[in-house]
């Protein structure tokens, strides 16, 4: 009993079996300590709880079982966590079970019973037939290691080599005998139930059988427990001798006597042994006979071949890696339509349906070059070939960009060439289109006309701006073409005018515009010349050479000379009479 805050409470006895608490009290009390308890409890039940148990390192794995499945089952029948050492601990007996309080309880209760019946250790034995004594032991006793690890350290002894006896004693910890001794029986049973099966493959083959470090027969050893022996290659099949064979794709293994074989049959250095129980050998052999390379031919035009292979092989090359096989072009001198895939046989139908796939992507490449290699060819006057270029080729880019296709003008230094034929070459459509649009061109030249308008050449220089600038700006912004007359022309004033006749037309109306506006400002230049000219006296001194300038780049060669300060061509201004330079304005050829 205990008593406290005006109330006597009453816990059952340990081991009752009972849960109540009985609390005696004024009523306030006995409420206010009935919540105290209930909160006490429910704190307790959700508070994390961990307790320590201790196993020998060598029981832990029989404790979790194969595959977990002892530990599991405890851990889904009592909620707790277990938790084991891990390598690198110091301490490798330390369990800890960590969970609710009840739940770390009853797991604690499950793991030392376990460990308990480990701890009793009995010693049995069972007979082995000695005929199978050497697979336990051989390799260093490898397979007993793994029985001892598995099975909580059971120790297995097996009697000495060349005594008769077939008992085989077992020590440890009661379960694990019993497990361990199923095991020994199972493994028995494999034994006494294995066979030998010879497997056929071309010497040549196995290499690529093998894999790389033998690692494909490895797996199939793995996969099917069986055990591979591969022969010695045979060198010579007249002076054979008694090969060595090859264990699972090692280097070496145990020698095996070879026996002659008949013509027909295959030769001894040709025969893999397959050994383990029926079934498996069967399916390891059917394994080892999917690895052998098969090799199959695949129609494909010559001409397509160097298109397969790719520059420098890069197109070959990425099929065999894709597809994991070896494909074989013909050489060039063969003229053979055949290209031979060599490979596993599940990956030839990918790499042949791969290969007639690209084979299909090459002649559709193929039929769409020979469709743009159409040749459509225009008769058009020479006269209208600068017209049909454009300034810079600024016309025939465009027409050559807008159609997909090829423009070839003749060349005006071969005379056995014509001279009024242009090749369209590319899909026939567009060449058409392309035609059509030189034509239109033409269509339009043909119906300019010429017109020679009088023009003052004092305003000329004016007119042409800059670099030609300005009369630039006039041809382009009326679409026609101007040009004025060259140094020594009869007329000095006569301009002409080409275009279309209502776009000549405007433009002759403009420059005249100009002309009149700039001939006001020429006027009034002679006027002030007229007024600043110097007195008469003045006029019959010798002329001034003005200024001298020394070193110049004009005097450094012949080739130059200086400017002319007199020239007004070289100095213009206002008003002077210049003979402008000989040049057609208008698209540079």
């Amino acid at each position: 009993d205990n008593e406290g805050g005006g109330v006597h409470i009453h816990f059952p006895v340990e081991g009752s079996g009972s849960d109540t608490v009985v609390i005696r009290g004024p009523s306030s009390d006995v409420e206010k300590a009935k919540k105290q308890l209930l909160h006490l409890a429910e704190e307790k039940q959700t508070k994390s709880f961990t307790v320590d148990i201790r196993a020998k390192p060598e029981y832990h794995k029989f404790l979790i079982g194969k595959g977990g499945g002892k530990i599991r089952k405890v851990r889904d029948s009592t909620g707790a966590r277990v938790i084991f050492p891990a390598a690198e601990d110091k301490d490798q007996d330390l369990i800890t079970i960590i969970g609710k309080e009840d739940a770390v309880r009853e797991a604690q209760k499950e793991l030392e019973a376990l460990i308990q019946n480990l701890d009793n250790v009995v010693e049995d034995s069972m007979l082995v037939d000695p005929k199978h004594h050497r697979h336990f032991v051989i390799r260093r006793g490898q397979v007993l290691r793994e029985i001892a690890e598995e099975y909580g350290g059971v120790m297995v002894s097996f009697p000495r080599s060349g005594t008769q006896s077939d008992k085989v004693t077992l020590k440890g910890a009661k379960d694990c005998v019993e497990a361990a001794k199923k095991r020994i029986q199972e493994i028995i049973e494999d034994l006494e139930a294995q066979v030998t099966l010879e497997c056929a493959i071309p010497q040549k083959f196995h290499r690529s059988v093998m894999g790389p470090k033998g690692s494909r027969i490895q797996q199939i050893t793995r996969d099917f427990s069986v055990q591979i022996k591969f022969p010695d290659r045979e060198e010579n099949a007249v002076h054979s001798t008694e090969p060595v064979v090859q264990e699972n794709g090692d280097e070496a293994g145990e020698g095996r006597e070879a026996k002659d074989c008949d013509p027909g049959s295959p030769r001894r250095c040709d025969i893999i042994i397959i050994s383990g129980r029926k079934e498996k050998c069967e399916a390891a052999k059917e394994a080892l006979e999917a690895l052998v390379p098969v090799t199959i031919e695949v129609e494909v035009p010559f001409d397509l071949h160097r298109y397969v292979i790719g520059q420098k092989g890069s197109g070959i090359r990425k099929m065999m890696d894709e597809f994991e096989v070896n494909i074989h072009v013909p050489a060039p001198e063969l003229q053979s339509d055949i290209i031979a895939i060599t490979g596993l046989a599940a990956n030839l139908d990918r790499a042949k349906a791969g290969l007639l796939e690209r084979v299909k992507e090459l002649q559709a490449e193929q039929e769409d070059r020979a469709l743009r290699s159409f040749k459509l060819s225009v008769t058009v006057d020479p006269k209208y070939h600068p017209k049909i270029i454009g300034r810079k080729g600024a016309v025939i880019t465009q027409i050559r960009l807008e159609h997909d296709v090829n423009i070839q003008f003749p060349d005006k230094d071969d005379g056995n060439q014509p001279q009024d034929q242009i090749t369209i070459t590319g899909y026939e459509k567009n060449t058409e289109a392309a035609r059509d649009a030189i034509l239109r061109i033409v269509g339009e030249l043909e119906q300019m006309v010429s017109e020679d308008v009088p023009l003052d050449h004092r305003v000329h220089a004016r007119i042409i701006g800059a670099r030609g600038k300005a009369i630039r700006k006039i041809m382009d912004e009326f679409k026609v073409d101007i040009r004025f007359p060259q140094s020594g022309a009869p007329d000095p004033n006569c301009v002409t005018v080409t275009g279309l006749p209502e776009n000549v037309e405007e433009a002759i109306d403009h420059i005249l515009n100009l002309e009149e506006e700039y001939l006001a400002d020429v006027v009034d230049s002679e006027a002030l010349q007229v007024y600043m000219k110097p007195p008469a006296h003045e006029e019959a001194k010798a002329p001034s050479r003005g200024f001298v300038v020394r070193d110049a780049p004009w005097t450094a060669s012949s080739s130059e000379k200086a400017p002319d300060m007199s020239s007004s061509e070289e100095f213009p201004s206002f008003g002077a009479q210049v003979a402008p330079k000989t040049l057609p304005w208008g698209p540079k050829r």
